[in-house]
């Protein structure tokens, strides 16, 4: 295996930018107070590899994937292409009609061991658009001042182009592996049907299974410019939906009636909206407010030291909640009302009226005690709750005390100045669920320096990443990969 030059390693992350086509197109943003490459096992020319990268995230995020109805088959046969360039053996995976998977194994032995394989997962799937509110055409991979703007931009094509670029370097490399690595691309993520990784594991799992898995999920989150500490996802809520009905009489709108369906639903709405449910403070969430308390200022720190008191540990929980969204999300079950829907014109009073509502549990929590608190909070015999089949499972959470763990943040402390790794519990879902169920201690990490705006367009309108994060993010992930997998 060819060694990293000293030139490039001292060369760092602004050499890094400048290869590929990407680079030499842009600046880099200002975003960087962040270390280059901190040496370590050799991965090959990763100038080359990441200019390559560019190119395939590029690509990748031309390739409409919107689910539904998903259309990965086309990305699919892109990503074999690549491998196939490479010289990696790669499966095309039937998941269900027209929607496909692709898997690829870079092997240690002749004799595989699942127990100690490490799979390299990302979705091929992104959200839809609402391309009127977009400045860009959200699948163009528009390049403006130094982010790569485009649907799937961080979640998860990034990911996608990442993970295909560690295992092509470890190929270039001929690198002497001491476990199998599996690089899988999934379908079905953002919707979670038919075509997810559950029907993937069901059909295929001989194909996939692992010890091990690295995900998305995690952060590296950027403040100043410099990054503040790395969120290892090690454990994630769980999302039901349910959906609120209310029923009345309908009849001619000139004649209102104290029934109206949509009068009892925005009642019952409005009530959940504002609904309080109790804190419960998980061991990682623990374990995540504990090491970021001193990286807080005093005020917060003080607080989130209070969370787990007997005596202050309510109003901690309250002050630490008003203070950001995801930290609320972190300790306690959430409800968000996401859509309404009644009437068919106008000037009908409809007979029926719903509304869904998104909901995250913590693990271990139950969607039948939290609908009998929102019947009991109601109290509307008109109104009703109806628990939908699309529920996530509850996964255990991956284990803090393994070597995968122990590299991870070892090398995220590295390449990132010093920075603390903490172990997070995600508010959302990823496919790293199911692999839990599977015993297979999934890990969750956007390899990437994000600030909170940057994460805010997940999902969102102008989803961007910052071209310099992108190539961070590769040289980390691959250095986390090489540590654990390459014999030394």
């Amino acid at each position: 295996m060819a060694k990293v030059s000293a030139a490039i390693a001292a060369m760092g992350l602004a050499a890094l930018l400048g290869a590929g086509s990407l680079g030499a197109q842009v600046a880099p943003p200002a975003t960087n107070g962040l270390p280059g490459t901190q040496g370590g096992p050799p991965l090959g020319d990763l100038t080359k590899l990441t200019g390559d990268a560019k190119v395939w995230l590029q690509d990748l995020i031309k390739i409409n994937t919107t689910n539904p109805p998903g259309n990965e088959a086309e990305a699919s046969k892109y990503i074999l292409g690549v491998l196939a360039k490479e010289g990696i053996a790669a499966e095309e995976l039937q998941i269900a009609p027209g929607r496909t998977s692709v898997v690829a194994r870079l092997r240690s032995s002749a004799v595989a061991d699942p127990s100690k394989a490490l799979l390299l997962v990302a979705h091929m799937d992104v959200v839809g658009v609402d391309k009127a509110k977009w400045t860009v055409d959200p699948f163009a991979a528009t390049i403006k001042d130094g982010y790569l703007y485009g649907r799937g931009a961080i979640d998860n094509k990034a990911m996608l182009a990442t993970n295909l670029a560690v295992i092509v370097a470890l190929k270039r490399a001929n690198a002497r592996l001491n476990r199998d690595v599996i690089f899988v691309a999934t379908d079905d993520e953002e919707q979670g049907g038919d075509a997810s990784i559950k029907i993937l594991i069901a059909k295929y799992w001989d194909k996939i299974a692992a010890g091990y898995a690295l995900n998305e999920g995690g952060n590296v989150v950027l403040e100043g410019g410099k990054v503040k500490y790395v969120a290892v996802q090690a454990s994630e809520k769980v999302s039901v939906n349910v959906t609120v009905v209310a029923r009345g009489t309908s009849g001619h709108a000139s004649m209102p009636t104290k029934d109206n369906p949509v009068v009892h639903l925005s009642a019952a709405v409005e009530k959940i909206g504002g609904m309080a449910t109790p804190v419960h403070l998980t061991a990682i969430v623990r374990r995540y407010f504990e090491g970021l308390a001193p990286l807080e200022d005093d005020e917060i720190g003080k607080w989130m030291r209070s969370l787990d008191t007997g005596d202050r540990g309510e109003h901690a929980a309250r002050v630490v909640s008003d203070a950001n969204p995801q930290w609320n999300s972190m300790l306690r079950d959430t409800i968000s009302p996401t859509m309404l829907s009644a009437g068919v014109r106008n000037n009908v009073i409809p007979a029926e009226a719903r509304a869904n509502l998104n909901i995250r549990l913590l693990p271990g929590d139950t969607i039948d005690g939290l609908v009998l608190d929102m019947q009991k909070l109601v109290n509307d015999p008109q109104v009703k709750f109806e628990v939908q089949t699309d529920a996530g499972l509850a996964a255990p959470p991956s284990s803090l005390e393994n070597d995968f763990y122990a590299d991870i943040t070892k090398v995220a402390a590295q390449e990132f100045g010093g920075a603390p790794v903490l172990p997070y519990q995600s508010p959302w879902a990823t496919d790293s669920a199911q692999l839990r169920l599977h015993n297979v201690q999934s890990y969750g990490l956007w390899p990437f320096p994000l600030t909170a705006e940057d994460l805010q367009r997940m999902h969102g309108n102008d989803e961007r990443i910052p071209v310099s994060s992108f190539v961070k993010g590769i040289d980390v992930e691959a250095r986390i990969v090489a540590e654990f997998a390459v014999v030394k």
